[in-house]
């Protein structure tokens, strides 16, 4: 009796293993990297560009099981700290520049499809009739130009707890010999008013204080508009805001830039050689988005 006891308890397990193994097939193993972040992709304000290009990346890499969690810049920056401090994995949408790249060990997922598109651009966007309005502050916004380890400079100041006007204005002392060739024929003025619009990205954050300084040491009054990307546009478009320097060009903000055109002048990049796509730390073992399907 012992033996057919034994016999039909081995194959119970048997028949258990072979279920379990089947359901492992289907739904991928226990310890895949996507059941380990529970299938969410990290990302920031459901108005930006970048998160409706990670959409399209769930869709065309057929991640059907995934989702795209949608908060802001802040939200996802602490996610990606408290993963990094436990050693965790953990997928977010990132772009750079952007201090977590100078803080943390971190690594872009390859995108063999290509949907992040190359690097992009951040440009320089006036209401259209503004330079005909105050040529001499439109002079500056257009000379205004500067590399990513500058702008990275004042966000990294930022994040460890500096007020972001003194960071710009730090960052401004420390560079007068570029800052002079922004004002390369400027003149000053007293207490002329000029409204710059911006979106609460922490690239935007330092571009936008530095060129309120600059603007301010020659005698301009100016007020900053923080808002969300699509009333950002909307207001240089309607003339609500002069100007911002946070257009990211051609893809994150390609929607917006189409719906305004005709309201905006477009003065040109002022950084070049910046990138999108999912960013995980260095520590984790998948380097493409192929490597999310299960």
């Amino acid at each position: 009796m012992k033996k057919v006891k034994v016999t039909v308890i081995s194959v119970f397990l048997l028949v258990a293993l072979v279920l379990a193994g089947c359901q492992n097939q289907s739904s991928g193993s226990a310890d895949s990297f996507g059941n380990q972040v529970d299938h969410k992709i990290i990302g920031i304000d459901p108005g930006a560009g970048e998160m409706k290009l990670t959409d399209q990346v769930v869709k065309d890499y057929e991640l059907s099981n995934w989702t795209v969690q949608s908060g802001s810049e802040a939200t996802m920056t602490a996610s990606l700290e408290k993963a990094i401090k436990k050693k965790q994995p953990i997928v977010v949408t990132g772009w750079t520049p952007h201090w977590m790249f100078q803080k943390y060990d971190l690594k872009y997922l390859k995108d063999p499809k290509g949907i992040y598109g190359k690097s992009e651009e951040i440009h320089t966007i006036i209401h259209k009739g503004f330079d005909k309005k105050d040529p001499n502050a439109v002079k500056v916004l257009d000379q205004f130009s500067w590399a990513p380890d500058d702008m990275s400079k004042v966000m990294l100041d930022i994040q460890k707890g500096t007020d972001a006007d003194k960071a710009a204005r730090k960052w401004v002392k420390e560079n007068q010999k570029k800052v002079d060739e922004w004002t390369k024929g400027a003149k000053k003025v007293s207490g002329k008013k000029i409204k710059l619009g911006y979106v609460a990205w922490a690239s935007e954050i330092a571009s936008t204080n530095v060129v309120t300084a600059v603007l301010e040491d020659l005698g301009y009054t100016v007020t900053m508009e923080q808002l969300g990307a699509g009333q950002m546009w909307a207001g240089v478009a309607k003339g609500s805001d002069d100007a911002i320097v946070a257009a990211w060009l051609p893809t994150t903000h390609a929607d917006y830039m189409k719906q305004f055109k005709s309201q905006v002048t477009d003065l040109g990049p002022n950084l070049k050689g910046t990138k999108l796509g999912l960013v995980v730390p260095s520590y984790v073992s998948i380097d493409s988005i192929n490597d999310l399907k299960d």
